[in-house]
């Protein structure tokens, strides 16, 4: 994937609260989902729509990628939803409750009806036993156009767990095949895909163990509910300076002349073929863009070398 942008705190606010969409401008976090759905109380609907909208208008979320998610394809909220979230232009719409691809398809076909901007992309929430059940078969179709809008999956751990009746507990086992096969089919069809939230806010070690375990499943990032989880999803889901070290070796050990047109080498005792040094190459890429993320949020020029 080409853009490297570091996604690994994905932080919900509501849309109707004008106080949490402006602390939102001023905290370490990578990107910003504001909630039009479950967050949001029904006579509120319109009034979240009205403010997140203006607050992307607005600007000045600075390095923020800010998406909106969206109310169901299946409520009465939808159509308005789409039509003035896709006129504002935030970078990523999130769709909720994706059980089919025909969910993605036609919020497609109704943002190019409407003259939505080419570079707005899609994050699909998969919050269902359905949605789980057809994940690939939404990745594969609704990739197949020439827009190819959908860029994330987002899961909503929280749903799955409610509508499966699965108890998940501190580690998640019960979950663990459903997550696998997310990131499975991200990873498939060039897609971002997310770990579902921490409910226990006031729980940071716990908070943070659960980090690790999505770090070590594969997502690229964490969706957040406060912003006392930020620095512990930042910290967690960035590599550190003992991984980027290791890839800087194995990129200048190809680098070598007499490595250059080899397969594998050996590499300090350890065999390393040529795919390990993309995979390095990656992680340096990755490494870099969060320096750059970090010296934007500073105001400042980034350094060279390991960011810690």
């Amino acid at each position: 994937m080409s853009d490297t942008r570091p996604r690994r705190s994905v932080l919900y606010a509501p849309g109707d609260k004008a106080r949490a969409l402006e602390k939102m401008r001023q905290l370490d976090v990578d990107a910003v989902i504001i909630d039009l759905e479950d967050s949001v109380a029904p006579e509120m609907k319109a009034l979240a729509r009205e403010r997140a909208c203006a607050a992307v208008a607005a600007g000045g979320f600075g390095f923020r990628e800010v998406a909106i998610r969206l109310n169901a394809r299946s409520t009465a909220h939808f159509a308005d939803d789409l039509a003035a979230v896709g006129a504002a232009g935030p970078d990523v719409i999130v769709l909720s409750k994706v059980e089919t691809p025909e969910d993605v398809i036609d919020a497609e076909r109704r943002l190019d009806a409407n003259g939505a901007g080419t570079g707005l992309r899609l994050w699909a929430m998969i919050e269902t036993p359905l949605g789980l059940l057809n994940l690939r078969d939404i990745a594969e179709r609704s990739r197949a156009g020439s827009r190819l809008r959908l860029a994330g999956i987002v899961l909503g751990t929280n749903d799955i767990a409610k509508d499966t009746g699965v108890q998940p507990g501190e580690d998640r086992a019960p979950l663990v095949p459903w997550l696998l096969q997310a990131v499975l089919v991200a990873r498939a069809y060039g897609l971002l895909v997310f770990d579902g939230v921490y409910n226990a806010f006031s729980d940071l070690p716990g908070f943070e163990r659960e980090c690790a375990q999505g770090r070590q499943l594969g997502f690229d990032g964490k969706t957040l509910i406060h912003p006392s989880q930020i620095e512990a999803a930042n910290r967690v889901f960035a590599p550190d300076a003992d991984a980027v070290r290791q890839a800087q070796a194995i990129i200048a050990a190809f680098a070598q002349p007499e490595n250059r047109d080899k397969g594998a080498i050996n590499l300090e005792g350890q065999m390393v073929e040529r795919l390990h040094a993309e995979t390095a190459a990656r992680l340096i890429e990755t490494e870099a863009a969060i320096r750059q993320r970090t010296a934007d949020a500073a105001g400042s020029p980034p350094t060279d070398g390991p960011g810690r």
